[in-house]
């Protein structure tokens, strides 16, 4: 009697989406039989539209780490200089997800989401001509206003699936995003590097292609259903999450954390990669680096995807990877301490600490996106997007700082964070084993 009323951690999956189609039975009763299976390839082309948005979203910053070293010599700037236009364009998406992701709550989801895609192009093109005209100061802003395209994208799509699916079919797609993420990451340094054999600036010019393709996928292939409630007020709904953070805070800021720690130096480490790889004495370069920069993010997009399709709702599982996960980092950067100098060992290493990061993240997401209901989930699934970004931002500037002292300390320095983080989750996060699902 006494375990089956313990509780640990206050998950709870909610589907408004069925409790509409009680009230209502109409259209909401047959958007959620096609949920449940009879309309597969809708749910798929679905699924597929909502990929296509961290997809681009990683664009943003990975399709620029191959050519970073050559926009130092064409621009003549410094390799910290340069490594802030990947931290201004994270920068600015922390600070405006928070703000994007209140009035997703308010408005809808798709609202805005195309308007996001939108700025996010447009500022590519600008970033390419501050290239062509040889203006730093042009390309940063334009990197910055980038960023606050992107705060609209990627986060806001994590509220929107669970506003779509319940229970597994939410960690599986959560899972998908997390892959489509880390599959966005592998290619991109491939793209990056194929688009540099053109001219290096060319990465800026197909922002908006992806962004295009990206958007006619939302605006056809997703169907967002309709709220039922009045949004709440500024005031009411400020006091509704700072209830929320004071009920669950202990293991939601843990878990944010978590997952900004991830994107860190998953971020920082590919930076360190790519600066490296093109010095003495290996000097790879083109796409030969993007390739090299790709392998050990093939690790986090195949974990990824397989963590999110076999979690579902197991508390007890999500426990276990996440702490596997967090071993496997702490193990293989603290050898990377004594093993950076052996590039195919190095190599090796980050690919395990990408490994790791794939069996965190996507029982992170699914853990925070079913903690709260529908009409706050916009924010805190944005708040935890922010911290990500804010993780993305620092990575590469301090990474490039660390370097300059010694190798030694960029490994010592996340192998700590890595452990330390470890001790938070295991004694922090403790889900029930099973995620309880209301309806």
């Amino acid at each position: 009697m006494e375990k089956t009323r313990r509780r640990i951690l206050d998950i709870v999956f909610r589907s408004e989406i069925e409790q509409n189609d009680t009230a209502s039975g109409g259209d909401a009763g047959d958007r959620h039989q096609t949920k449940t299976g009879t309309n597969g390839k809708s749910n798929l082309r679905e699924s597929a539209a909502l990929a296509t948005i961290p997809l681009v979203l990683v664009l943003g910053n990975s399709m620029l780490i191959p050519i970073l070293p050559q926009m130092q010599r064409e621009l003549n700037i410094s390799q910290f200089q340069s490594s802030l236009t990947i931290s201004l364009f994270s920068i600015a998406a922390g600070i405006f997800i928070p703000i994007l992701g209140y009035l997703s709550d308010r408005f809808s989801r798709k609202a805005i989401i195309i308007p996001s895609l939108i700025v996010y192009g447009g500022a590519g093109i600008l970033a390419g001509f501050g290239a062509i005209w040889e203006s730093y100061w042009v390309v940063i802003s334009a990197r910055a206003l980038q960023g606050l395209g992107a705060a609209g994208t990627s986060p806001i799509a994590m509220a929107l699936i669970g506003d779509l699916y319940k229970g597994g079919e939410e960690s599986r797609t959560l899972g998908l995003i997390e892959a489509s993420n880390g599959f966005g990451k592998v290619v991109s340094p491939i793209i990056g590097s194929l688009l540099a054999l053109l001219i290096w600036y060319a990465a800026f010019f197909a922002f908006p292609v992806f962004c295009g393709l990206s958007l006619l996928a939302v605006i056809f292939l997703i169907k967002e259903p309709k709220r039922k409630e009045e949004p709440k007020k500024l005031n009411r709904y400020l006091r509704t999450i700072g209830r929320i953070m004071k009920q669950k805070g202990r293991w939601l800021i843990t878990s944010f954390f978590a997952g900004s720690l991830g994107l860190f130096i998953l971020f920082g480490a590919l930076f360190y990669l790519s600066q490296i790889l093109e010095e003495k004495p290996y000097q790879i370069d083109g796409v030969i680096k993007g390739l090299v920069l790709a392998i050990p993010l093939m690790g986090l997009v195949a974990t990824s995807y397989t963590t999110g399709a076999v979690i579902k709702k197991n508390g007890v599982l999500m426990r276990w990877l996440m702490n596997i996960g967090l071993v496997l980092m702490t193990v293989s950067l603290a050898l990377a301490i004594f093993l950076y100098d052996h590039i195919y060992v190095l190599i090796g290493l980050l690919t395990m600490s990408s490994i790791g990061t794939g069996l965190l993240l996507p029982c992170l997401n699914t853990m925070i996106t079913g903690s709260v209901s529908r009409s706050e989930r916009g924010m805190i699934t944005s708040l935890y997007s922010s911290l990500r970004f804010f993780g993305v931002a620092f990575g590469p500037p301090l990474f490039s700082r660390m370097m300059d002292i010694s190798d030694e300390l960029v490994f010592i320095s996340v192998s700590v964070l890595s452990f330390i983080t470890l001790g938070l989750v295991f004694f922090l996060i403790k889900p029930d084993r099973r995620l309880s699902e209301a309806g």
